[in-house]
């Protein structure tokens, strides 16, 4: 086992500097997301030998071009950006990575943080909901937030406007962290601006797993969501319509292993329709911010769900693992356009799954696979 990985299993490793710059060089490489980060990890034992080893990887997977690799100069770039805002990188397993968000299938190696770390040693709940909120829903929001902060929790949310920015509004003096979509110097909804400065003024935290200069597009918002709910005991839900981006955090919170609450709200109002249905399929009813605490006290304390993968299984010869090309074959009829569990390969095929894990790792690499949740894998077609 490498020094790198005898490191992330100690409690309390950090990354020198060489290796927080490999770190940040491998997931910002092409086609590498967390999953694919932590095999290659578990695989080459070091970010530093699983970049040389991308290339090959890509090229196996049937590549049609050279799969691009930030240069050590544009990581060093980043690393000065970060650290002109103000910013630290935090690695998965350093003092100050929060446990909860660490537990999830694919948890962000690094992310970026401006603000205080005391925050993420604290307990945290996620207030969420409708970006055009009713006044009442804003003050439910605050109402919940504040009550939150003083009984001892951080109140975590996504900075957006309506219920998001209610809460951190209502949680400052007691802490708050804010989770956003784009890159830390890239701030959205720009009339934010003034939040998130005092959110980080106060003793709160700013955080993003996504690159310095990135800007927010559709698709990031629910990344970011899951980690609003990662970082959680519990997703409180305050307005959000049928279609809401909302209920993606409380959807990734039921995945997670998260309770779900939900202030009710009136069946004539559509922004509360979401929330009416998380209630009528589970959720726990939320009247009253004691709803919320009493809720809270009873998840203070437990082990956080773990739903990261275990490392990949290895043969006698660990590394040397190299599949045939009839079993490359067989696995690439085995997938199409349609998720499937990387189990159901296994049997399908007679693959072991060391050497499935690693062909999956080379189509991922090419951009000819697609990772969905619950560990599933598609073909790009």
């Amino acid at each position: 086992m490498s020094e790198e990985r005898r490191g992330e299993a100690r409690a309390g490793f950090r990354l020198d500097p060489e290796q927080r710059l490999a770190w940040l060089r491998l997931i910002r490489s092409e086609n590498v997301g967390p999953v694919t980060f932590r095999a290659l990890i578990n695989r080459y034992g070091s970010a530093s030998r699983a970049l040389e080893e991308l290339p090959e990887l890509a090229r196996k997977g049937g590549a049609r071009g050279a799969v691009r690799i930030p240069t050590r100069q544009e990581a060093e770039r980043e690393m000065a950006v970060a650290e002109g805002l103000g910013a630290r990188f935090v690695a998965m397993g350093e003092p100050g990575y929060p446990a909860h968000l660490r537990a999830l299938e694919g948890p962000p190696p690094l992310i970026a943080v401006r603000g205080g770390e005391g925050v993420f040693l604290r307990p945290m709940v996620a207030v969420v909901g409708a970006r055009n909120a009713s006044i009442a829903g804003r003050k439910m929001a605050g109402w919940i937030a504040r009550e939150a902060g003083q009984a001892g929790y951080v109140v975590v949310s996504g900075l957006a406007r309506g219920i998001d920015a209610a809460a951190h509004e209502a949680a400052l003096d007691a802490g708050t962290i804010a989770v956003l979509a784009g890159g830390l110097d890239k701030l959205y909804p720009p009339e934010n601006a003034g939040l998130h400065d005092r959110i980080i003024d106060t003793g709160g935290a700013v955080i993003s797993e996504m690159p310095f200069g990135w800007d927010a597009r559709a698709r990031d918002f629910p990344r970011r969501n899951r980690i609003v709910s990662g970082l959680s005991l519990a997703v409180v839900l305050v307005e959000a319509a049928a279609r809401s981006g909302s209920l993606h955090t409380a959807r990734f919170a039921l995945e997670q292993g998260r309770e779900v609450l939900a202030v009710p709200g009136s069946p004539l109002d559509p922004r509360s329709e979401g929330a009416n249905r998380l209630i009528r399929d589970g959720a726990t009813l939320i009247c009253h911010p004691n709803d919320v605490i009493e809720a809270l006290a009873a998840l203070v304390g437990r082990e956080p769900p773990t739903m990261e993968a275990g490392e990949p299984e290895r043969g006698a010869g660990g590394l040397e693992i190299e599949p045939g090309d009839n079993e490359r074959l067989q696995v690439i009829e085995a997938l199409g356009p349609t998720p499937v569990a990387i189990d159901e390969i296994v049997r399908a095929t007679g693959v072991s799954a060391a050497a499935l894990q690693l062909m999956l790792l080379e189509l991922e690499l090419a951009g000819r696979l697609e990772r969905h949740r619950g560990g599933k894998v598609s073909l790009v077609m």
